[in-house]
């Protein structure tokens, strides 16, 4: 019996071995749809809901509440990570006294929320911050010691966010200052020289809340220092309105929507389609952004804005602007953000094609596909790093060399610890500078160990199970007719996200559907409708389509049948709201 669940569950799902993409077609094993169908009668939710709910592992009994997930049923005790009284304390002192604060952040979106998360919280208690983020290309990530020493030189506390739990050395130089760590990068076994270090990701935390962004970390501590100050019979500020920021840094930092990440990134949405901050209300606008923000749009269209202060402009662009609560101000920083991203798009576009050809005259052979190249600007190495293992379902390092040394970032898949891997390398002596999280990590290296360093992080991957990508796999929920594609069903799968790293949003294969029409979109876009064979239809759009043998294929399938594999949304244009499909591959029916 279990030999025959084993070969249905191998099968390609509907028989699509090599889709137009060169994907093998995967659907959920006999288990799980056997879950689903027992799911589906016992909670009257639709199939296409269920399949995706037993995909996430969730018992019928736990279907309802999971659909709506309540912050306070999955809101961590702050006081259950190590240091975190003691540093919501000294904050709070700091406060209550009036000391000068500095907020030292990283020039990511993560570190950028952290930083506005305190300010604001700041600001309606009637204090100041001042806030400093290090310039990514002089002066490199996390704190240095001649930052560090003249912050010290003008403030009495020193708040490092999303950075720090392994800067031992810019924190030693810093004397008669207090100094508390917020992060969530992997530690190593000695601690910095501070009065508090936060992170779900040190060496002696369990590691249960090491899914959390600093953004995360940073609310909680606020979580913490609201409740002392409830013990002095005193109302701190609502934290509620500020999920917003935890939610866009959430996503933007690829941290698993798992658990209370994800009942932050909901909540976040909600407070976020209220438009009251400033800042993001500007960037939603120069995004021109015309409906309320989801998942997707954090992660894809706010994020890389304000990224792009960080990666080719101004560090400190991003946390001004989530901080800001002057129109004008924040109006101002969303144009320039909107500006670089534009320039940041042109210079990764060279990047991206530079670094691709490399890694096809080395191979992909390996468990890792990398690239190296001069003059690449290290603002773009880190989304060309997600670019190539996106194109080569395999972890990738990115590495921009000038004179001696070269500036890494690298982008990992799901059941590899790239950070772990990353400080090995470290330890060993092959890099200079390392460290991050499983997805996520940057590294400085000396041109002369460059191969070696990289011929290293491949054993390590190996022993991590990490292996070559053959065939790459496109993961399908389950079967979907046009018929069955409503605003209602959409909306329930909606409830059942959000949707991102470590919870994909659900994909579904429309069998042997008839092209009816095929519109060519600008240069690379492409539009559908498609029926299944009857009287219902269903329209499609496929972004990129003629930039792979996808446009060509479906354009050329018309008055014929092909197999179709998207994700099903809502789309808002003019007022109304319809169903669509968002085309992502297409097979032969024989194929």
């Amino acid at each position: 019996m279990n030999q025959v669940v084993s070969q249905i569950a191998d099968r390609a799902f509907l028989g699509v071995e090599r889709s137009v993409l060169g994907s093998r077609w995967q659907g959920p094993d006999a288990n799980r749809a056997r879950q689903a169908e027992a799911m589906a009668q016992i909670t009257d939710l639709p199939p296409a809901v269920c399949a995706v709910l037993a995909r996430t592992g969730i018992a019928p009994q736990e279907a309802r509440s999971y659909l709506e997930p309540a912050l306070r049923d999955l809101l961590p005790d702050p006081r259950s990570l190590r240091d975190m009284e003691v540093a919501a304390a000294r904050f709070l002192r700091a406060c209550e006294t009036g000391e000068r604060i500095a907020v030292f952040a990283d020039y990511d979106v993560d570190g950028g929320a952290s930083a506005a998360l305190l300010i604001c919280w700041l600001r309606q208690m009637g204090r100041k911050a001042t806030l400093y983020v290090p310039d990514r290309i002089t002066e490199g990530y996390g704190p240095n010691a001649p930052a560090m020493s003249e912050l010290a030189a003008n403030h009495d506390l020193i708040v490092c966010v999303d950075c720090g739990t392994l800067s031992h050395e810019a924190l030693a130089v810093v004397q008669g200052t207090d100094v508390v760590v917020l992060d969530h990068h992997l530690g190593a076994e000695t601690l910095p020289p501070a009065v508090a270090v936060v992170n779900p990701n040190r060496q002696d935390e369990p590691g249960d809340l090491g899914h959390l962004c600093a953004a995360a970390v940073v609310f909680l501590m606020l979580v913490e220092v609201n409740r002392q100050l409830r013990l002095k019979s005193v109302q701190g500020p609502d934290l509620m309105a500020m999920l917003d920021l935890v939610a866009l840094a959430t996503v933007a930092d690829v941290a698993p929507l798992i658990g209370v990440n994800r009942a932050f990134v909901r909540q976040g949405l909600r407070v976020m389609a209220l438009r009251a901050r400033e800042g993001l209300k500007a960037l939603c606008d120069a995004a021109s952004l015309g409906s309320a923000p989801n998942a997707h749009h954090l992660g894809f269209v706010l994020g890389p804005r304000v990224n792009a202060g960080g990666r080719i402009g101004a560090a400190d662009l991003g946390a001004r602007l989530l901080a800001s609560d002057d129109p004008v101000e924040a109006e101002a920083i969303a144009q320039k953000l909107e500006m670089l991203n534009l320039e940041r798009r042109e210079i990764e576009a060279r990047v991206r094609e530079e670094a691709l050809a490399q890694v096809e005259a080395r191979g992909t052979c390996g468990p890792l596909v990398w690239a190296a190249g001069e003059g690449w600007h290290p603002g773009v190495i880190g989304i060309t790093a997600a670019r190539l293992k996106e194109a080569y379902n395999l972890p990738a390092i990115v590495i921009a060399l000038e004179g001696g040394e070269g500036k890494g970032s690298g982008r990992s898949m799901p059941g590899l610890d790239l950070g772990a891997a990353i400080q090995r390398l470290t330890r060993e002596g092959l890099l200079l500078k390392g460290g991050g999280h499983k997805m996520a990590a940057g590294l400085t290296v000396a041109r002369t160990s460059l191969d070696a360093a990289m011929s290293r992080l491949s054993q390590l991957l190996v022993q991590q199970g990490g292996i070559a990508a053959t065939t790459s796999r496109l993961h399908i929920d389950g079967m979907l007719m046009p018929g069955a594609v409503t605003l209602d069903l959409v909306e329930q799968l909606d409830a059942a996200g959000p949707y991102g790293a470590s919870a994909p949003a659900p994909r579904f294969a429309f069998p042997s559907m008839r092209i009816q029409s095929v519109r060519r979109i600008g240069e690379t876009h492409l539009r559908v409708r498609f029926s299944d064979g009857g009287n219902t239809t269903l329209d499609a759009v496929a972004f990129g389509a003629f930039e792979s043998d996808l446009g060509t294929t479906v354009a050329a399938a018309q008055g014929r049948c092909l197999h179709l594999a998207g994700r099903i949304e809502i789309n808002e244009w003019a007022g109304r709201r319809t169903v669509q499909m968002r085309l992502e591959d297409a097979a032969l029916p024989d194929a």
